[in-house]
């Protein structure tokens, strides 16, 4: 009796550490709503269904919000989400939400439009993806379009003719994004920060202001598409 006692102790505590161990549980979807695979298949201009997690708010504006989300299997950029001012401030880092839309494609960019949401129950806070060594792999890199990424060891290249290290889309009162451009093994890429989403107070818009050609860095932002890979960057720091 003793002996199976101390089996059945030991099975438990066994369980019992495995679940500890375990922590990371994929989603359930709710009914009728689309797995990310199940999205990335879904034709342009399709009715799409998905539950994911505010990452980042890029803008509000005539009760519309634009979002970066995400879940455990990729990313959804949301462009004028239907939300009042009031439910914009409340749609904060890691709130779950189902969002109804249509898919939708700008540039190359790959949205969620005409989409309105419920607030579900769960919290999820993305860890950023090394994306350093598909960087040069558009087909690779795409895969994980939206995503929360971080780049490493990018070489500050000149922005344009005149030689200076990023450019102003409005130089005159800085109302608007910042760009520059970066290198990595011999290939060049076009990098912004969206102003409405770290605008010209933040610590990434003066570290972008700060750059010198020639200046190593490692960036963290959000693996947005214009005509290619374009992050929209919220961290910079010297490369390590």
């Amino acid at each position: 009796m003793k002996k199976t006692f101390a089996i059945a102790l030991a099975l438990t505590m066994i369980f019992a550490l495995f679940a500890c161990t375990n922590t990371e549980k994929p989603d359930v979807k709710g009914p009728g709503v689309m797995t990310y695979a199940e999205y990335k298949a879904a034709a342009l201009n399709d009715k799409v269904v998905v539950e994911t997690y505010v990452q980042a708010k890029q803008s509000w504006w005539d009760n519309k919000g634009t979002f970066y989300t995400q879940d455990k299997d990729g990313a959804y950029f949301i462009y004028e989400m239907a939300c009042t001012e009031e439910e914009y401030k409340k749609l904060t880092p890691g709130t779950k939400i189902k969002v109804t839309g249509f898919k939708s494609e700008w540039s190359g960019e790959i949205e969620i439009i005409d989409a309105t949401y419920e607030i579900e129950q769960g919290s999820f806070i993305a860890k950023a993806l090394d994306a350093t060594s598909i960087l040069a792999d558009d087909e690779k890199l795409i895969a994980h379009q939206n995503e929360f990424v971080s780049l490493k060891g990018l070489t500050v290249e000149a922005y344009d003719d005149s030689g200076a290290a990023f450019a102003y889309k409005n130089a005159e009162n800085k109302t608007d994004d910042l760009y520059y451009k970066v290198s990595k093994d011999g290939k060049t890429y076009n990098f912004c920060v969206e102003f409405y989403l770290c605008g010209k107070d933040t610590d990434v818009y003066k570290a972008v202001e700060a750059f010198k050609v020639g200046d190593k860095i490692d960036v963290e932002g959000y693996l947005y598409w214009y005509n290619g890979v374009n992050l929209h960057t919220t961290s910079v720091k010297a490369a390590k």
